[in-house]
């Protein structure tokens, strides 16, 4: 479990616990429950995992409140697992016949998905803060290139662009190569989870896994450690990394469950605020959070995506690819603090050493954090005043020299949108990246 998420108080702030179900109403009886059911299912004990699923059944309707709902989620997702592995054949032929398995997730319209980052500040908060901190690491380059590998169709773009066009003179232009002096800004919203990392190689069989960083990589790196170290060689402005705090990577089914349902009740306990009962766009929503339960607990392998890391390792990582963490200004933070007053009164917003977190009743959500390549001066030959006078007029003669070249240019804004999954990069594929 993320060690910045504390243990929540039994039973939630606003979750009723069922009357019906006495004291398997609350989260922790259900968490335990569907803990059991697992062991039950892995060590193929059908009587035991029969009794659990008869309880669990009678105790999480699919139409239930929020912890019902999550807690039936989860037993579904059980239930795959077993008619997957082909353990507890008694527990999939009951479950076949009393349980739809298949999940109907929606395919979004960019309208649609345009307006579900309009009602919740999951996307928003880091939308936010990346562009607020982008807005400041670009002050006074002429050319800005941006690389944005995100999982929201580039929603966050448009308003980026909005704010540097309201300080600067603009113009966009398309698949221009880089150019000496520009600013580079990689962008990554919740997008880099989905690259293989080492507990991946610790799953029987993967080591004929043509994705395992082993054929490829060091035992002590990985393809997500690759992946940042090649972001470093391209010497960026700034790298903006946001994504969900929480630690699902475990190879233990029990330990992966656990943190799972610990952090996976905030999106049904927060949808009560901004999406009514019976809607589409509410099914639609839920059905996203059951794909994600889904992955974690039925698949294992390639095939389990839902790779998700807590921000201190994410930390780490940067630091051991040779970036370095930088604050967030206070324009910043009081844009997101303004965002969030437009949100219902559970989201909030605390600053952790650097970094922004967005918090639900006071547990960690998302994490923003933003970082600059690591550089290393060798001062002890030069004298520190004049190294460091020299660093500036370094930097003033390579600014000076593009304003002089194109004074009546403006801005250029080169945009390189990135929708693939990131491993093909390091196998050497070839790239569909859509620019615009």
């Amino acid at each position: 479990m993320n060690i910045n998420q504390t243990q929540r108080t039994r039973p939630w702030p606003g979750f009723p616990t069922s009357r019906s179900s006495g004291s398997f109403g609350d989260a922790n009886c259900m968490e335990q429950l569907l803990v059991h059911c697992a062991n039950a299912i892995e060590s193929n004990n059908a009587t035991l995992s029969q009794q659990i699923l008869w309880v669990l059944n009678n105790i999480a309707p699919p139409d239930g409140d929020s912890n019902q709902r999550l807690t039936f989620a989860f037993l579904r997702a059980l239930i795959a697992r077993a008619c997957k592995s082909g353990t507890c054949k008694l527990l999939a032929a009951m479950a076949n016949a009393h349980y739809n398995l298949a999940l109907h997730t929606h395919k979004f319209s960019v309208i649609e998905l345009a307006s579900f980052v309009d009602v919740t500040p999951w996307h928003r908060f880091g939308f936010t803060a990346a562009n607020a901190a982008i807005l400041e690491a670009v002050e006074g380059y002429l050319v800005i290139h941006i690389v944005d590998l995100s999982s929201t169709h580039c929603m966050q773009i448009p308003t980026l662009i909005d704010a540097i066009a309201n300080r600067f003179e603009l113009r966009v232009q398309h698949l221009v190569y880089a150019e000496s002096g520009e600013a580079l800004v990689i962008n990554c919203h919740m997008m880099l989870h989905y690259i293989p990392e080492e507990t991946l190689s610790d799953f029987p069989g993967s080591k004929s896994n043509p994705y395992s960083y082993e054929s490829s990589c060091s035992s002590m790196s990985s393809f997500r450690t690759t992946f940042l170290k090649s972001l470093r060689s391209l010497d960026p402005t700034i790298v903006v990394l946001v994504d969900e705090d929480a630690d699902l990577t475990s190879n233990s089914l029990e330990s992966r469950l656990r943190s799972a349902f610990n952090y996976l009740w905030i999106p049904f306990d927060a949808v009560d605020t901004f999406l009514p009962r019976g809607s589409k766009q509410r099914q639609w929503y839920e059905a996203d959070v059951c794909w994600k339960i889904m992955n974690l607990i039925a698949h294992e392998g390639l095939q389990r995506v839902e790779r998700l890391e807590p921000k201190i390792q994410w930390i780490q990582r940067m630091r051991n690819a040779d970036f370095r963490g930088i604050s967030f200004a206070e324009d910043a933070i009081s844009e997101v603090k303004t965002m969030l007053d437009e949100h219902a009164a559970g989201w909030g917003l605390k600053k952790e050493d650097d970094d922004l977190v967005l918090t639900w009743k006071g547990h960690n959500v998302v994490f923003a954090s933003a970082w600059l390549p690591r550089r290393y001066l060798l001062l002890e030959e030069l004298d520190c005043d004049a190294a460091g006078a020299e660093v500036v007029v370094h930097y003033a003669e390579k600014r000076s020299t593009i304003a002089g070249a194109e004074d009546d240019v403006g801005l250029l804004l080169i945009c390189c949108f990135h929708e693939i999954p990131l491993w093909l990069l390091l196998e050497g594929g070839s790239s569909i990246a859509v620019h615009g």
